[in-house]
């Protein structure tokens, strides 16, 4: 995203109303710097730029609907307000038709300003941080990768800072997450932030191997070791030396393999099949695991020396539930990868596609929400969420009632920087109500109450 704090570029030649604009907005700390003329702003705008424009319709020289199709032109996804007098809303109503994001009818009450002024640029703000999120894979190097966990919740937030933290460690991690959040992507972000990242990474899902095949696919063989084995094999471990192993799914590995694999992490040598000599391996280990391997130590299902050798560094990452406010910026990401990979336009994200977006449970998580993505770019609407839900099933009118208000705390608290009184004030509920939500919802952040 752009490194300039987001602002409002305000366009107005009355003085008297400019100065009102602008107190309006500075009482709320939202920066604003102000131009008499549609030419003056023009002259110091470009694509990317990290702002808004909030414009009068009538202004000397080049009016406010021309500047809004010279700017459509220079960057479509900026959002242009204008502001109109009494009589001019058909005019209004056909810019907004023309790609206006919103108009202010004169005289509006600052609290109208400011909140127009907010939506808009929290628009700017979720383009902005798309557009540079692209950039960044495109650029690639070292790191870069990691922009891939995408989301501004603190959970998120947290997570790349440790992942940032611990790559270029030689420690071994566990990575704890449901289905569709994204394991193999942060033991991917481990190893292209280390210093191993030019080395292989090698991914092996222990739960799609039979397991009479398990051991050679780890350990390799050698030629005549059993029957069919024709000629030595490498096996994934020893391929991985230098760089990193990816175990998915490692609470599926048979428990005659668990030992062998506790004598890689603590010897770093293997033997392959057929062999008797050892090989030294110096390759980092990355498991990941959906089960709580605690309680299946405790239960002979999981050999618990192997769980606390691999339990020295965890990673949790959250379910897409637990970090609702990432969704509309996880979904637009993918929506715009769906566009250019299906070579379809962006289709626009309407209200009631959010509110679907928000009030759906997310069983199968960001995997899911790629899913309806695609479904998204390529028309099927009507099947955004009831087509992918990995249960099959709608959620009751209850938990979506109660999905959806989470969401909207959720968003409303990081418009409001997590100001408690703010946020109440803005949804209309009393402080200690919106508090008892945030205990019933979860809800974590570092909001205040004041």
């Amino acid at each position: 995203m752009a490194e300039n704090p987001l602002k409002v570029l305000l366009v107005e030649d009355d003085p008297a109303v400019r100065l009102g604009c602008e107190q309006a907005l500075d009482l709320e700390g939202i920066p604003v710097q102000s131009f008499e003329s549609a030419e003056a702003l023009r002259s110091a705008l470009s694509a990317d730029s990290p702002g808004v424009v909030i414009s009068d319709v009538r202004l000397p020289g080049k009016d406010g609907l021309t500047l809004l199709r010279e700017l459509r032109t220079l960057d479509a996804t900026l959002p242009v307000v204008l502001i109109t007098g009494h009589g001019d809303i058909g005019m209004a109503v056909q810019a907004m038709k023309d790609g206006a994001y919103d108009f202010l009818e004169k005289p509006f009450p600052a609290e109208q300003l400011v909140e127009v002024a907010r939506r808009a640029l929290e628009k700017r703000a979720l383009t902005l941080e798309v557009r540079s999120l692209r950039r960044q894979l495109a650029d690639g190097g070292p790191g870069h990768i990691v922009q891939r966990l995408i989301g501004r919740s603190p959970a998120m937030e947290n997570l790349r800072r440790l992942i940032r933290d611990l790559a270029d460690t030689q420690a071994d991690v566990l990575i704890h997450g449901e289905t569709g959040t994204g394991k193999e992507l942060v033991a991917r972000c481990l190893h292209e932030c280390s210093r191993r990242r030019d080395a292989h990474f090698v991914a092996l899902n222990c739960g799609g191997l039979p397991e009479s095949v398990f051991e050679s696919e780890l350990f390799g063989h050698e030629a005549g070791a059993f029957t069919g084995a024709q000629k030595l094999r490498v096996g994934k471990i020893e391929y991985a030396s230098g760089g990193t192993l990816f175990l998915d799914e490692i609470e599926t590995m048979p428990l005659p393999l668990q030992i062998k694999l506790l004598r890689v992490f603590q010897e770093r040598v293997i033997e392959r099949l057929g062999a008797n000599h050892p090989i030294p391996v110096d390759c980092r280990v990355i498991a990941a695991t959906k089960a709580d391997l605690r309680q299946q130590s405790a239960e002979g299902q999981f050999r618990s020396d192997l769980y606390y050798r691999l339990n020295v560094v965890s990673l949790e990452i959250p379910p897409l539930r637990e970090r609702r406010e990432d969704i509309p910026l996880l979904f637009e990401h993918f929506a715009r990868e769906a566009a250019l990979r299906h070579e379809r336009e962006m289709p626009p994200v309407d209200e009631a596609v959010t509110r679907q977006l928000f009030a759906h449970d997310w069983p199968g998580n960001v995997r899911e929400l790629r899913n309806a993505a695609d479904r998204f770019v390529l028309g099927l609407g009507h099947a955004l969420i009831s087509g992918g839900t990995m249960d099959g099933g709608e959620l009751p009118l209850a938990r979506a009632v109660e999905s959806f208000e989470s969401a909207l705390i959720a968003e409303a608290l990081r418009r409001h920087d997590h100001n408690l009184s703010r946020t109440a004030l803005a949804l209309q509920v009393a402080k200690t109500t919106l508090h008892d939500k945030l205990k019933k919802y979860g809800l974590r952040g570092d909001w205040e109450e004041k």
